[in-house]
């Protein structure tokens, strides 16, 4: 399951809601603690963490979608025709984690 290391939980998993993304739940110690959130697309899960040492900056995951001309369309990046994972995009999520994101070549 990828660790994702974020600042603000709250603002993430509104960032990957754009991408269908939903939240399963949540885990805080205690009040004024680190969240620590699991997001869900389907049999995707991302666990997103504000405590530090979870995981590193500038993660890399690689995912795969049906529709990649949405994604592309809703982050405005284009799309690599020629990308190593099939049609894909590079995004970066709020906290500098980057995703690649494709469709495979059919």
């Amino acid at each position: 399951m990828p660790v994702l290391r974020v600042e603000d939980a709250a603002r993430a998993v509104a960032w990957y809601a754009r991408l269908g993304f939903r939240k399963e739940w949540e885990h805080q110690f205690e009040p004024g603690f680190p969240w620590f959130v699991s997001v869900a697309r389907g049999s995707v899960r991302l666990y997103l963490s504000e405590h530090t040492g979870d995981a590193r900056p500038d993660t890399l995951i690689h995912l795969y979608v049906t529709d990649i001309d949405a994604v592309s369309h809703e982050f405005g990046v284009p799309v690599d025709e020629e990308g190593l994972a099939g049609r894909q995009c590079d995004i970066s999520d709020p906290d500098g984690n980057r995703l690649r994101i494709a469709t495979p070549r059919g």
